[in-house]
């Protein structure tokens, strides 16, 4: 008889993202009159770039080609993307030798899969609010979470405490849900707990390009010892507009070690034996992504999201509500009118102003009280919501 794994049944029965989308799909057949704009999920709206469509195309040609025609390919990536992606970060000033880098289906998926190279017992230190996947991926492993209170009081960025003992500890920069950013400063304090525990950060900056101040870290490994202690995740979801394209990479240091092993070793034996690669086509695009002009491309595209962003900043602050984000960062993460609970916010706002956001319980219970809203949308279709939000929140004061 087939049995299941027990962890399973500490899961939610249902998923935040699925959950919204099953009250929309309610409204919407109930009010099909009703126009309703999403800025709910973090999805781009904006088309792929000219220097990505363009090296996609001569990807497609080449595999009409016989003597161009690509078969499997290396599971950890083509050597012109990781030299691509190498050659970004020296932008930063880091210096990453091609394999340590992994290119993937995105960073979800390996931010998920990560946890095939540590031991169950392991103990796992999470910032509350969070981003689901981080939680989730670990109690499937039964693994016992510690949660660190992300809060108003903190910037929504907590801080190492040395008398909790942790293994694994998942840092997110610019944040999901909240969009705060560590500071240089912050991020050494990290490193050194880290190194003090002998733990391993498990660092996601999917959202480093919409950082826009020279003094704040895009990659933890702008600062000394981070390759002694950590693996960074990064996506081109968001930076590229890759969401339906899906292509990310993963880092992790030769230096760092565990028990005596090599992570980077292992995760080249586990993707060996899991995953057969990102298409050729895909990594094409992803390479041209990080071409001159495809970064000068995707910061332009980036400056319509900030845009959008900042539309939605001015309309709260002028309805008087209070919200973090928005600056280094495509979420604002507001605080819900009225003491209203977040899930009561997001029907009073589907209701009223046909609009979708993200309740703040969904990522945790620090996020209770508080509503993520996203700038991916059409401009015009961000100024006409937030119209909507300002007409709806003076009426209700």
């Amino acid at each position: 008889m087939a049995k299941i794994n027990q962890h399973y049944r500490q899961l939610k029965d249902s998923y935040l993202f699925s959950d919204i989308a099953r009250r929309v799909a309610a409204f919407s057949q109930a009010h099909p009159e009703k126009e309703i704009i999403r800025m709910g999920i973090g999805d781009v709206t904006l088309p792929l770039m000219p220097s990505v469509i363009s090296s996609l195309h001569s990807a497609v040609e080449e595999m009409a080609d016989a003597s161009t025609f690509r078969g499997y390919g290396p599971e950890q990536g083509y050597g012109f993307l990781r030299d691509a992606i190498r050659a970004y970060y020296v932008r930063f000033g880091v210096q990453l030798d091609p394999d340590e880098i992994f290119v993937s289906d995105g960073a979800k998926s390996d931010l998920g899969n990560i946890t095939d190279l540590f031991s169950a017992d392991n103990t796992v230190l999470i910032p509350d609010p969070v981003y689901p996947v981080y939680v989730d991926t670990n109690l499937m492993n039964g693994r016992k979470i510690l949660y660190m209170n992300a809060n108003a009081e903190n910037g929504f960025l907590p801080m190492p405490d040395p008398e909790v003992r942790a293994d694994l500890i998942y840092l997110c920069s610019p944040n999901n849900p909240t969009g705060a950013v560590y500071t240089r400063e912050q991020l050494a304090a990290w490193i050194d707990y880290a190194l003090a525990q002998d733990a391993v950060l498990l660092f996601d900056a999917a959202y480093e390009a919409f950082i826009g101040d020279s003094s704040l870290p895009h990659s933890i490994f702008e600062l000394p010892d981070a390759k002694r202690c950590a693996i960074e995740f990064c996506s081109l979801s968001k930076t590229a507009g890759f969401t339906g394209t899906r292509c990310g990479y993963t880092i992790i240091p030769k230096t760092l070690k565990i028990e005596g092993m090599s992570p980077n070793r292992m995760w080249n034996r586990r993707q060996a034996t899991k995953f057969n690669g990102v298409p050729y086509i895909i990594q094409r695009g992803a390479e041209a992504a990080f071409s001159e002009e495809g970064v000068r491309q995707s910061q332009e595209m980036i400056a319509y999201y900030k845009k959008n962003t900042a539309v939605m900043a001015e309309t709260l602050e002028r309805c008087g509500v209070h919200f973090f984000g928005g600056v280094h960062s495509p979420y604002l993460w507001m605080e819900c009118p009225d003491r209203m609970d977040s899930w009561t916010f997001f029907d009073y706002l589907l209701e009223n102003a046909a609009i979708v956001g993200t309740p703040g319980a969904g990522f945790g219970i620090n996020g209770e009280g508080y509503f993520r809203l996203t700038g991916f949308g059409s401009q015009p279709k961000t100024m006409e919501a937030m119209q909507r939000i300002s007409s709806l929140l003076k009426g209700a004061n």
